[in-house]
């Protein structure tokens, strides 16, 4: 995969407030695809997190009093869980929002393509952070085998290196799989 191509079919009009059903809290995220042989920068939560213990997500997180909307949320997490500071012309499109079946948030998944970032500095909120080769991940996509899980979207995983993406963060991916793929 070219990183050009991957800019290309992931850039979309950006519309960074969404109508809310009351029944959720308002969150985002940034996708953030870089390099040569392009890889995606996902975080691990530590496991003593109130919502999302040790799980593989994206950096972002809930809409804050102080946030313009949800692209200003999804840049300010990110900076402070990673240390990467991306400004709002960096962002190149959106995808799609998606629901937490455990926690009741919806997130708007925004997404940033870039030839290169800077060394990256995991704050408390992130116990590890990783850079996924792309299309390697992309490629182990799996429907979910577990049929207790309540069944509100589709339930797609993701392996890396032993970690398995789920949930919220793996429907993400299964929209820029569909997208790349096509």
């Amino acid at each position: 995969m070219i990183l050009e191509n991957i800019k290309s079919i992931l850039t979309s009009p950006i519309q960074p407030s969404i109508e809310n059903p009351d029944e959720y809290r308002l969150a985002s995220v940034l996708v953030v695809i870089y390099g040569n042989d392009p890889v995606v920068v996902m975080t691990e939560k530590p496991k003593n997190m109130k919502f999302h213990a040790g799980e593989i997500s994206f950096p972002g997180g809930k809409l804050d009093s102080d946030d313009s909307d949800l692209l200003d949320t999804a840049l300010r997490e990110t900076n402070e869980e990673i240390g990467l500071t991306i400004s709002r012309d960096q962002v190149i499109g959106q995808l799609e929002p998606v629901v937490t079946l455990n926690s009741g948030f919806l997130i708007l998944p925004f997404v940033s393509v870039l030839d290169e970032i800077p060394l990256l500095s995991p704050n408390r909120e992130v116990e590890n952070f990783f850079h996924m080769p792309l299309d390697s991940l992309l490629n182990t996509m799996a429907n979910d085998p577990d049929p207790s899980h309540n069944i509100i979207q589709e339930m797609f995983t993701f392996e890396y290196q032993n970690k398995t993406v789920w949930g919220a963060s793996a429907r993400i991916l299964k929209q820029i799989h569909d997208s790349l793929k096509s």
